[in-house]
């Protein structure tokens, strides 16, 4: 099952820490509703843009599996609503600077966040979406 193009359910909820832990990663119907908004919204322009592969580190993260990880306690990952992109998982010549640069300046967004790494290059790029009238445009840098 494909969540858009280029992302496949698998991909959005693939978890090393789930499957270690034994805790089942499916989200609801509404869950992967939103799931398909971001990704249409921000990844799928991102990647036509690049025309190239562009790596997904962590989509979707079940209750279970964000505590089990010590993600945000109201992290977006949990309903579905944000992605995180991470350039080193394929070696084209895209970086997360470009990423983080290129959504700044073409989509809608909640959030997008600036995470870790160095003032020059982010270790990877956070971007949420929850919909077009509740949107805050929120730029964050963590790290």
């Amino acid at each position: 099952m494909k969540i858009s193009q280029h992302i496949t359910l698998l991909e959005a909820t693939k978890s090393q820490t789930a499957s270690r832990l034994g805790i089942t990663n499916v989200p609801t119907d509404k869950e992967l509703e939103c799931m398909r908004m971001v990704a249409q919204h921000c990844f799928e322009p991102l990647r036509a843009w690049w025309g190239k592969p562009i790596g997904v580190s962590s989509f979707y993260r079940c209750k279970a599996l964000n505590k089990a990880i010590g993600g945000a306690k109201f992290s977006q990952h949990i309903k579905g609503q944000a992605i995180d992109i991470d350039a080193d998982i394929f070696s084209n010549g895209l970086t997360n600077k470009m990423i983080f640069e290129w959504l700044k300046d073409n989509v809608d967004f909640d959030q997008l966040i600036w995470e870790y790494g160095t003032s020059s290059e982010p270790a990877w790029v956070h971007v949420s979406y929850v919909e077009p009238t509740k949107n805050r445009n929120q730029i964050l840098y963590i790290g």
